[in-house]
């Protein structure tokens, strides 16, 4: 059976004279995972915090389901959330922390081993938590958000201070629980954090939809490149001019916009000119996020494209 949605419709908070979100709407399908983007100030923890019950609405609201957060019995069983990976009491331990939420929750505390077991800090549960890096704290902050087998999970920042292992670790529990139906939202202001990783992508910006869509159609946006290094660089040049390709140089290199690599291999065989590196560099994704969060006062199409 699938996780419920989280549906967010015309979602305002305002703060005094200041509007943190500004009628935002869109959609968390269960089964898969979706990555909240904007840059920071964007009103991405702002939303969060709305829709898990923390923060009251100007305008608008977030149901999970078919209710807010405050009327779903037993939360925690249904919504797992780790929103600030700084908020232990460092005289704790790590399991000590965990014993302390599970009577609120309801579970047990041989549940509080096993899922600090599943973040990977089973060898520093008995440690204090001011001891605990941040890498460590966001376990931590995840193990509190899956104690009652939620269906879904909200994260805000989850890769914030997690290494290599750490982030790839992340990457494959977000693709398990997608697999076992749950709904899963990530929040982020670095794309390339969870590109690998989302199946669904929301983009805001100054509170505001920039763009929403799946991760493929995202992709679609970007301009796909490929890098080329010649030492025949008078050669090369002359070569793009004639097929007109559009030529970038930069320090690494040409780069060469919407042509295949197989045609640009071929054409410079075909024309002598050495080459030394001929690789698809594929999407750049980061220009399309930077690019969209830049233009965040312009009007969004049904998929959130400025027009």
């Amino acid at each position: 059976m699938s996780a419920p949605a989280i549906t967010v419709e015309g979602l305002t908070k305002r703060f005094g004279p200041v509007t943190a979100v500004d009628n935002l709407s869109f959609t968390v399908a269960p089964g898969r995972v979706t990555g909240f983007l904007g840059p920071n100030g964007s009103g991405k923890t702002t939303t969060l915090r709305m829709i898990l019950g923390l923060m009251v609405p100007t305008a608008g609201r977030a149901v999970i389901g078919d209710r807010v957060y405050a009327d779903i019995p037993r939360p925690a069983h249904h919504v797992g959330a780790a929103l600030e990976a700084s908020s232990f009491h460092p005289g704790r331990t790590g399991l000590g922390h965990l014993k302390t939420r599970a009577p609120q929750i309801g579970v047990s505390d041989s549940r509080c081993r096993e899922v600090l077991d599943f973040v990977g800090l089973t060898a520093a549960a008995d440690r204090r938590v001011g001891g605990y890096s941040m890498g460590m704290r966001q376990r931590l902050g995840l193990a509190v958000a899956l104690l009652g087998d939620p269906q879904i999970v909200v994260l805000d920042e989850p890769a914030n201070g997690l290494d290599p292992q750490g982030i790839v670790w992340l990457r494959e529990l977000f693709r398990a629980m997608a697999h076992q139906g749950k709904t899963v939202l990530v929040s982020s202001h670095v794309l390339a954090e969870v590109r690998s990783t989302v199946d669904d992508v929301i983009v805001i910006g100054a509170g505001r939809l920039i763009h929403a869509s799946t991760l493929i159609e995202f992709e679609s946006l970007a301009r796909h490149e490929i890098l080329v290094r010649t030492p025949a660089i008078d050669a090369f040049r002359s070569l793009a001019a004639q097929y007109r390709w559009p030529l970038a140089e930069g320090p690494e290199g040409f780069r060469i916009a919407d042509i295949d690599a197989a045609t640009v291999g071929a054409a410079a065989f075909a024309a002598g000119i050495e080459l030394h590196q001929l690789t698809d560099i594929g999407a750049d994704l980061e220009s399309v996020f930077l690019h969209l969060t830049s233009s965040a006062d312009a009007p969004t199409s049904q998929f959130g494209e400025p027009r």
